[in-house]
């Protein structure tokens, strides 16, 4: 293979996953190189309707299935069975995350596809693992965020109302766990023969990605406050990456900060003296950028807190880096949408500009011709019989 093509290529990837936390790891699969077969029920992938859409298929659905085929296949359908297991007889690898027992309902669980595919690789995402007490409950990210303390960590930390992050982080991260995990299991096989199931818990996910963890499980929960958010010249805010204590040194040292405390004040009074003076010292620079340069020679890390949108994408560095990519909708309307970050300094990986989302069961001919060399005749029947749908 090329080192200079995509590292997947050649890789097939049967994708019965929707909304986030599959679609985004097969999506990046996509980038990688690999052949991704996403099957789409009758009805759709519920993101088909989330965010904007216009005349075209919606911004969510376009970002996490840009890049990928699509077959429409009726999973309760009379011989939709058999066609999923003669996909995974070729398949590399299988991606679900639906809830734990619905793909032994489908008669598609590890045991029925290991069966036809030992070599086969399989990554089920769930809100709590496949096997646990909690196994058949429900879960979205949001319920995660709540389970595992981050909606209540953050309340805490801001003194603001219990809310959920405007970020699905359990979705996200569980994806790319699941992705580790997939490709570990996948070189596993590719020496052994010998596929795995692999079984990723959105809320274990949470837990072993989170770095204040440490905090919690060293029963010194709550943590002295960092990061700190300042009002800054021409009604800006920057955040100085540094908790209070490491900000006053330097700036003492370095700007000549003079403690304004009181003597004999007790240590509140101390820390809000000293937070009046750091920020009047900011708001003394004539300008941000004279602030920016000032933090830059004192070596303190500094953040523009930007609006999120046009502001925050209009950023320095996202244009160069090239995280944004012109596209286009299933009904051709140029849209934009965000590149995989992966940038190797050989191989290709991400989107072309100008490709677009599939159409449901646009793929339907191509890719069975692909996989399975379907002929005209099986194709037929299987439409005929319900089982293929297209828009």
């Amino acid at each position: 293979m090329d080192i200079k093509g995509f590292p997947l290529e050649g890789l097939k990837v049967l994708d019965l996953s929707r909304v986030l936390a599959g679609p985004f790891a097969t999506r990046m699969l996509s980038d990688l190189g690999a052949d991704v077969l996403k099957i789409e029920p009758p009805e759709g992938d519920v993101t088909r309707h989330f965010g904007k859409s216009d005349t075209g298929v919606a911004g969510f659905y376009l970002q996490q299935n840009i890049g990928k085929r699509n077959v429409c296949i009726d999973l309760k359908a009379d011989g939709a069975r058999e066609l999923v297991l003669d996909l995974c007889r070729e398949a590399d690898m299988l991606v679900e995350n639906f809830r734990p027992g619905v793909m032994k309902r489908f008669g598609l669980d590890w045991e029925s596809v290991h069966a036809v595919n030992p070599k086969l690789v399989m990554l089920s995402i769930s809100g709590f693992g496949q096997t646990g007490p909690e196994a058949k409950r429900a879960a979205y990210a949001p319920v995660v965020h709540a389970e595992t303390g981050l909606i209540a960590r953050q309340a805490e930390i801001s003194g603001g109302p219990a809310t959920d992050l405007q970020f699905s982080l359990a979705d996200s991260y569980s994806s790319l766990h699941g992705l580790v995990g997939l490709l570990a299991a996948l070189r596993v096989a590719e020496k052994t023969g010998e596929g795995q199931h692999v079984d990723i818990a959105m809320i274990n996910v949470v837990h072993a990605t989170d770095d204040y963890a440490h905090w919690a499980l060293d029963g010194v929960w709550p943590k002295p406050k960092e990061n700190l958010v300042w009002d800054a010249p021409e009604g800006k805010q920057i955040l100085i990456a540094s908790d209070m204590k490491w900000i006053w040194i330097v700036l003492s040292k370095k700007a000549g900060l003079v403690d304004p405390t009181p003597k004999g004040a007790d240590l509140e009074t101390k820390v809000a003296a000293r937070h009046q003076a750091v920020t009047d010292h900011i708001l003394s620079y004539p300008s941000f950028e004279a602030l920016t340069k000032a933090l830059d020679e004192m070596n303190l890390a500094w953040g523009l807190v930007r609006k999120f949108g046009e502001e925050s994408y209009a950023q320095t560095s996202v244009g160069p880096n090239g995280i944004l990519v012109d596209v286009e909708d299933d009904k051709g309307n140029a849209r934009r949408t965000v590149q995989s970050p992966y940038n190797f300094s050989s191989s290709q990986s991400g989107l072309k500009t100008g490709m677009r989302p599939p159409r449901r069961g646009e793929h339907n001919a191509e890719a069975l011709k692909d996989w399975l060399g379907a002929d005209a005749a099986r194709l037929e029947g299987l439409t005929k019989k319900g089982v293929l749908l297209s828009e």
